[in-house]
């Protein structure tokens, strides 16, 4: 079973990888980079990859995130997080359901579930999620198809459906202070993290914020 109270910790500052935004950068160093600076969590997310190419990051993350102690989380691919033994998965409504990545993955696995309403989240809960990923916040480049979750549904969530959660979907060090009143157990940030010049500084001015 799953620690929540250490699930909680983790998930305070929830790094989700996305190598277009490093553009020429180099992957691997950006994301030890910003592992050095605090992140807690590392989702491995890299839609524009072939299998092959993604299980290759996986390997090397898997050994980076283990050299730091930090939890590492593969999107969507339940095979490819077996085959690394990653702590865990992250699904969309689109893929597989939490009950079946829960027979693959066992119960020592995190598994983590995208929820954009008060249904989707409770099914979730049903169906044997670790925590929520709420979202889209604000409108993002990251994800152009995201639905914005307003701040009532997000309160019916948090009132409904007891379990962790992280907010997600275009989280600037500007927008922020909307969210805190929320108490979110974490921050998921892809180009609020990887889109700054120098990742570690920015994980650090993070830290400030939240």
């Amino acid at each position: 079973m799953i620690n929540k109270e250490k699930l909680k910790k983790n998930l305070k500052l929830y790094l989700v990888t996305d190598s277009l935004i490093l553009k020429d950068r180099d992957f691997y160093k950006c994301i030890e980079d910003a592992i050095k600076s605090g992140v807690t969590m590392v989702q491995l997310r890299e839609k524009n990859l072939s299998g092959k190419e993604f299980l290759e990051r996986a390997i090397k993350l898997r050994e980076l995130t283990k050299k730091y102690n930090v939890t590492f989380i593969i999107n969507d691919r339940i095979d490819i997080a077996m085959i690394v033994d990653a702590d865990g998965v992250h699904i969309g409504q689109s893929d597989i359901d939490a009950i079946s990545a829960r027979k693959l993955l066992g119960e020592n696995k995190i598994i983590g579930v995208s929820a954009r309403n008060l249904e989707e989240a409770k099914i979730a809960k049903e169906n044997g999620a670790d925590y929520l990923g709420i979202g889209a916040m604000f409108s993002t480049s990251t994800k152009t198809d995201a639905k914005l979750v307003s701040f009532n549904t997000l309160e019916e969530i948090i009132k409904e459906v007891n379990l962790p959660f992280v907010l997600i979907g275009g989280i600037t060090l500007d927008n922020v202070n909307e969210l805190k009143k929320f108490n979110p157990d974490g921050y998921a940030l892809v180009s609020g993290i990887l889109g700054a010049e120098n990742i570690g500084k920015r994980v650090e001015k993070w830290y400030e914020r939240i």
